[in-house]
Parts: structure tokens; sequence; C-alpha cells
């Protein structure tokens, strides 16, 4: 039986469900201390006890994006703040390979706000 958050990547229509499914692996292989949990019906990851992340898609292109729960404390150029006062988020294009330098530079910024 799938646990709530795996059904999650299982409703996703490709290419997206491709694209959550490598940023899960991504996320998990930067830091293996990371929780996956379901919160509010989106994938959330938690460190330390504290969420740390979300993925969740634009409401225009569906693209998948992962939302940074301390996001407001970091500058940069790819992350959107939006209507978001805490949170931003890094937009993903299913049909591109993943950045995943830029990723990396960004989780670990976030990360830097949980020790």
């Amino acid at each position: 039986m799938l646990r709530e958050v795996d059904e999650f990547y299982e409703r996703q229509k490709e290419p997206e469900k491709s694209c959550f499914l490598a940023l899960r692996s991504l996320l998990m292989d930067f830091q293996p201390e990371l929780q996956h949990v379901l919160k509010y019906k989106m994938p959330c990851f938690t460190l330390n006890t504290k969420p740390f992340c979300y993925f969740w898609k634009d409401k225009k292109t569906n693209w998948p994006y992962i939302l940074i729960v301390k996001g407001n404390q970091i500058s940069h150029p790819k992350l959107q703040q939006g209507e978001r006062s805490k949170m931003k988020r890094l937009l993903v294009n299913p049909e591109l390979d993943l950045e995943v330098e830029t990723i990396l530079e960004i989780l670990n910024n976030a990360a830097t706000f949980y020790k």
C-alpha cells in the first residue's frame, strides 16, 4: 500500500511526474536527514522536525516548483517571492534538465537556517 505522499507522485501526469520524482531524489540525496511527509496535500520535506520545503505546481503552467520555507532570507535571482511573505519558489521546467547546481546552491543556503 502506498503512503499518502507517494500517492501524490502517482497522480501526476508526465512530464511533471518524472520531474517531481527527480526533485525528490535530489533532495533526499542532498540531505539524508530530511523527512518526507504530506502536509496541506503537498509533499513536504522537514529538517530537524521543521518544514524545509514543499513541492507544488504552478496554476498556469502546471510546472513543478520547490517552495522554500525560509526563502525570504535567501537572495537568489531564480527564486520568486510572489505574494508570499516568508516563502519563495523555484519554478522548474519539466521539459528541460534539472539545473542541479542552482537547486543545490539554493538548498544549501536554506539549510544554513536549520542548524
